[in-house]
């Protein structure tokens, strides 16, 4: 893993798979869906994108499950984002109920450079 939140997302993948979440087939699916989605945007799958793939594609399944809904979690990822923009460099990011007032718009999938 290049960063710890590679690890995080592999690891919660395997946890959900574990306690019945959806199948290992349901999860190769999603996974294969969100690597073509992104080859035909552009991505040059030089493998510095996968773990972002892996990301997509449990939030797509987490979302298609039930478990939670896109714009919750987009609301949390932007909370998130707006803590990290507040924090100091090297201090521990936590997220504070004013986070959530604070984020701004939806994000969109990231572009990828051709």
């Amino acid at each position: 893993f290049r960063e710890p939140w590679e690890a995080q997302a592999f690891a919660i993948v395997l946890m959900l798979h574990e306690r019945g979440i959806f199948t290992w087939q349901e999860w190769a699916d999603a996974l294969a869906a969100r690597i073509a989605r992104a080859q035909l945007d552009g991505d040059p799958d030089r493998g510095d994108t996968y773990y972002e793939h892996w990301l997509h594609a449990l939030e797509s399944l987490i979302a298609d499950k039930g478990i939670s809904s896109k714009a919750e979690l987009d609301r949390y990822r932007n909370a998130w984002d707006h803590a990290a923009d507040r924090t100091p460099h090297g201090q521990q990011i936590e997220l504070q109920p004013g986070d959530f007032s604070q984020a701004t718009g939806l994000l969109p999938d990231p572009p990828f450079a051709a």
